[in-house]
């Protein structure tokens, strides 16, 4: 057993900066380098794009511009790869990332995939109610078309056990990706929800990337942080017993501080003493969480309790459509022009007759974020984007927000600002509901490929 391993984030979501990463690979002294690019509206966006395009792999659209990276830099160095940049289609990841290892010349890698978290043809059977609303979750069967249970660390742990130098997952709880190296190294039992709800508490702060180094975190003038514009991802110094000490590459931007990791903490946690995943219930009230040096911060005794019996599932169906575009006002009078023209939209979309399940007219820079609650007193803005979206049941509909808006062009009030329509203004809803699944009706499998 190792004395203890260093883990660094790669990518807190499908979006992030590769910068880091490869700052990581590079410079973190890294027994592991972990990517969470996965959440609910990725996988919807994944099968929205699967349906429209069958040339689709299924795949992070990013993992080739991460795995070019990193991948030198870790291959050098014996840093293992875990990501669920697998998405929906882990088998064509791993073949990627073969294809990757080749073109640099490293042969003999072995590159696994973890599967079983898609469970579309099965879900129906395997769980009864829609949580959000406690419907029957049979009221979804028209409109399903995918659905992923979160699996845990097991299958992670599984493929390294195998051999595997990467591991690439579909949906798979963000934490566990960074559980799965401590269990392995270190020989912890699935069932010892005390060590597992320490590593799951640390994979918690480490899921979200630069979140606590400074990332999301600094306020101006009350939280400040030195070169927010370079911002370091962090890394887990971890020992056997779970405590760890956080930390980041020298010379980064941003900071790690009792603050930053206190907010990350609590960040997505609805009851701190009884955060559920797949593989524990962790309990961060205990956690004891202490300075050690600069942007060191060490995290001690978080709880965990036994993991429950049910893998929670996300249902993706299909909702109908949503049609949107914007135009602009500047300068005084705005607000009264952005007014007016919300009244003639109002009137032409009954004139149009559209058949819309919501429609939204908000003026940004004024009431966009806040609706309703935005104060009466608030100032005026100098200059304001009116920002208008319906909700419909069909393509056809939708696309007739974007017709009244051109109209505002030349058919509109005194200097309507409008932006060519290059985009398109339709896109496919895809709502997400949340099931419970019996674990023991699912069986991960992995599968191993070799550069």
């Amino acid at each position: 057993m190792k004395s203890s391993i260093r883990i660094g984030s790669g990518a807190a979501w499908w979006g992030d900066r590769v910068e880091p990463a490869a700052l990581n690979a590079e410079k973190g002294d890294l027994d592991y380098l972990c990517f969470e690019t996965m959440a609910e509206a990725t996988v919807s966006a994944a099968q929205v794009r699967a349906r429209r395009d069958p040339s689709f792999p299924g795949y992070d659209t990013y993992l080739d511009d991460r795995m070019r990276a990193v991948l030198p830099a870790c291959m050098k160095r014996g840093t293992k790869i875990i990501t669920n940049q697998g998405w929906i289609n882990p088998d064509a990841a791993a073949e990627r990332v073969v294809y990757w290892l080749q073109e640099f010349g490293f042969t003999g890698v072995k590159v696994a995939s973890v599967n079983g978290s898609l469970i579309t043809e099965r879900v129906l059977e395997l769980t009864d109610t829609i949580l959000e609303n406690g419907k029957p979750t049979s009221t979804l069967k028209s409109t399903l078309i995918s659905a992923e249970a979160y699996l845990g660390a097991e299958p992670i742990v599984e493929a390294l056990k195998g051999g595997a130098q990467i591991v690439i997952t579909g949906r798979v709880a963000d934490p566990s990706i960074f559980l799965a190296p401590m269990m392995y190294e270190f020989g912890w039992d699935p069932l010892d929800h005390v060590k597992l709800g320490q590593g799951t508490g640390i994979g918690h702060l480490l899921e979200c990337g630069a979140q606590v180094t400074g990332g999301y975190f600094s306020d101006p003038g009350f939280k400040d942080v030195p070169e927010p514009w370079n911002f370091g991802f962090p890394i887990a110094e971890v020992s056997p017993d779970g405590s760890t000490v956080l930390s980041k590459v020298a010379g980064t931007g941003g900071a790690i501080t009792l603050q930053t990791v206190k907010e990350q903490m609590l960040y997505e946690v609805h009851d701190p003493a009884n955060y559920l995943t797949p593989d524990v219930v962790v309990d961060f009230t205990t956690a004891k969480i202490e300075v050690v040096g600069p942007d060191r911060v060490r995290v001690s005794n978080i709880g965990g309790k036994p993991r429950t019996p049910t893998f929670k599932v996300s249902m993706g169906c299909t909702e109908g459509f949503i049609g949107e575009d914007m135009f602009f006002y500047a300068g005084p009078g705005a607000l009264r022009r952005a007014q007016l023209a919300k009244k003639i939209l109002e009137e032409r979309f009954k004139i149009v007759k559209l058949d819309a399940e919501d429609v939204r007219i908000d003026y940004l820079g004024l009431n966009a974020i806040h609706g309703d609650a935005t104060p009466g007193s608030a100032p005026e803005p100098y200059e304001i984007a009116v920002r208008v979206a319906a909700r419909t049941k069909t393509r056809e509909e939708a696309a007739k927000v974007g017709r009244e808006i051109d109209g505002m062009a030349v058919s509109g009030i005194a200097h309507t600002g409008k932006r060519v329509p290059h985009q398109d203004r339709t896109r496919e809803v895809i709502g997400v509901w949340s099931g419970l699944v019996d674990r023991t009706q699912l069986a991960p499998t992995v599968r191993y490929f070799e550069s």
